[in-house]
């Protein structure tokens, strides 16, 4: 029979099949030895002595190690507009890297109550590109999110503090998951999540993971990163040369796109800063 792992805690798996049927199930010893089944993965299981048993983890179409999360439709990437401060650069970095294992990314800003008019700059930004981008305040949440999110997996991801949780018990009030304030000695938050779980949201199914505390680009190379900025794929073709990595090379038809406003400079710089450090192997947050 096959399900799909919604949680995990510890050595202990709950599952979910095909007739919404909720199981406790063990993993067999020798899924243990090669891939650990992780939340999203599908998988067969069967039952042994009335035990709900995993017998074999079915192919992924992908998986991210932070949040470690497997068959994801797309990620919203959760940044405040204040406390923590917004950053385009840790927005960009996530987009590179959820992009790079065929996710989708939407962009959701929350704490807009507390931003000034200055967002907007980034906001009108992501959007001119052709990204999604979702507005949050302490008392609305933005009613596409609904639609959005119907139907799909979607990974929550970002900085701890920025209201990951706080946004899935809008969405949902029964979650009632553990929020805690913003430590004001460090300027941000404390992780609250301490287990991976996947959660029934309008309609569709979102996990609720650990934070981000770095970012690894180590299995990137220059053209992984090349190939997984959206905002440059309508040129990438254009170039004179078909290895261009829009830096420094004669005829690149993206530099010349930045130059004239057809591509955004804040995207395009942050992707010159990650190019930098996979050159020289030294991956920066």
């Amino acid at each position: 029979m096959k399900a799909k792992i919604v949680k995990i805690i510890s050595n202990q798996y709950t599952i979910v099949d095909k007739d919404n049927n909720r199981y406790e199930a063990v993993a067999m010893g020798k899924l243990r030895l090669g891939d650990s089944p992780v939340v999203g993965d599908n998988v067969i299981f069967e039952f042994r002595d009335s035990k709900a048993t995993i017998e074999k983890i079915l192919p992924r179409k992908n998986h991210l190690i932070r949040p470690l999360i497997a068959n994801v439709d797309q990620a919203l990437i959760v940044m405040s507009a204040k406390n923590p401060e917004f950053s385009s650069a840790l927005v960009d970095r996530l987009i590179f890297l959820v992009v790079n294992v065929n996710i989708e990314p939407l962009i959701c800003i929350t704490k807009m109550d507390l931003s000034d008019d200055s967002i907007y700059d980034y906001i009108n930004d992501y959007r001119k590109s052709g990204y999604t981008v979702i507005l949050v305040d302490k008392d609305n949440v933005d009613h596409e999110l609904d639609e959005i999110l119907k139907d799909k997996i979607t990974v929550l991801t970002g900085q701890s503090g920025v209201g990951k949780s706080t946004l899935l018990n809008k969405l949902n009030p029964e979650f009632n998951l553990k929020t805690q304030e913003i430590s004001k000695a460090l300027g941000r938050g404390k992780h609250t999540t301490r287990h991976s779980e996947l959660h029934e949201v309008c309609g569709g199914l979102v996990g609720d993971t650990p934070g981000f505390s770095s970012l690894d680009f180590s299995h990137m190379d220059v053209y992984d990163l090349r190939n997984s900025v959206l905002d440059f794929r309508k040129y990438i073709n254009a170039c004179r040369f078909n290895d261009c990595l829009h830096q420094n090379e004669p005829g690149c038809k993206v530099k010349e796109a930045v130059d004239n406003g057809e591509v955004s400079s804040i995207r395009y710089n942050n992707y010159l800063d990650v190019l930098k450090s996979i050159q020289e192997r030294r991956v920066k947050y």
